[in-house]
């Protein structure tokens, strides 16, 4: 399994539950709608002590299927509309788990 997690820090004017709820849903809404997508959360809440926003956490079955969400349609129009216009810095971090 391969797992993909990422971290958002959002764009100070758009720091609000409207558009965290959006990328949750919409992120989240990509569930059994892409090949080898065997588990995804997105997490908007946070402790004080958090440096980011939100957190998006999935496993793939493999590295191939995680290549084959990157260039999805389906989670390339969430990123392009959900994401990527309110977010400031993103992290990821891909690694295999047996």
């Amino acid at each position: 399994m391969v797992k993909h997690i990422i971290l958002w820090k959002l764009k100070s004017e758009f720091n609000n539950d409207e558009v965290k709820l959006g990328i949750k849903q919409g992120l989240e809404g990509l569930m059994g709608e892409i090949p080898g997508l065997l588990e995804i959360k997105v997490q908007t809440e946070s402790l004080p002590s958090s440096n980011a926003d939100v957190m998006l956490y999935s496993v793939f079955e493999n590295e191939e299927a995680l290549k084959g969400y990157a260039v999805h349609p389906k989670h390339v129009a969430v990123a392009d509309t959900k994401v990527r216009p309110f977010t400031e810095t993103r992290s990821c971090l891909d690694f295999v788990e047996e």
